[in-house]
């Protein structure tokens, strides 16, 4: 899959054309996800969503320490709507990594409020969601997801069950191919 260092507008379907984009976290920041073009949103909420990002950083930075290179952004806050809920995204692990429990017990050792956990038992209901959420939701509102190959619980409109990368490259709403983030670490990508 080719990587695009330039963000381009959003589609006729708010939506990031389909590909991976390349951002480091100070080039995220200053994109149109979170500083829209001039004039070409209105009610684009800003703040929220800079919040939104410095909230990934903590727990985007958190995952570097332990050794995580590959995390994607997507959801809601990658397409034009003007106030996201939310980040989602996914990472890759190694399955004895995260099995062993000892990825969630290093990240937690990093995070001040322990949010590292993918245990549905942990989800809790918020008043800004119809669904029960994870800690780290609740703390950053961002969820992040291991992924090693394993399937995401998203299912496409044929009602199949799809794995992470393709999940996550498909509007949830109309099913259309849409883009995505990778993270990088600023002096890996200019």
């Amino acid at each position: 899959m080719s990587h695009q260092t330039s963000l381009p507008l959003f589609d006729q379907d708010g939506l990031l054309p389909p590909g991976d984009y390349v951002l480091t976290l100070e080039q995220l920041r200053e994109s149109i996800l979170v500083r829209p073009v001039t004039g070409s949103l209105e009610n684009w909420d800003q703040d929220w969503r800079m919040w939104l990002t410095l909230n990934l950083e903590i727990l985007v930075t958190q995952l570097w320490a332990v050794g995580i290179e590959r995390i994607y952004i997507d959801g809601s806050f990658v397409e034009d709507k003007t106030h996201p809920n939310d980040i989602d995204g996914y990472f890759e692990c190694k399955l004895s990594h995260l099995a062993s429990g000892n990825l969630q017990q290093e990240l937690n050792s990093l995070d001040t409020y322990k949010v590292w956990t993918w245990d549905p038992k942990s989800r809790m209901v918020h008043p800004d969601s119809p669904k029960k959420q994870l800690p780290m939701w609740h703390r950053y509102r961002v969820e992040l997801y291991p992924h090693h190959g394993q399937s995401s619980g998203i299912r496409d409109q044929f009602g199949q069950e799809l794995q992470f990368p393709s999940a996550f490259r498909l509007s949830r709403r109309e099913h259309k191919q849409k883009g995505i983030i990778l993270l990088a670490k600023s002096g890996e990508h200019q």
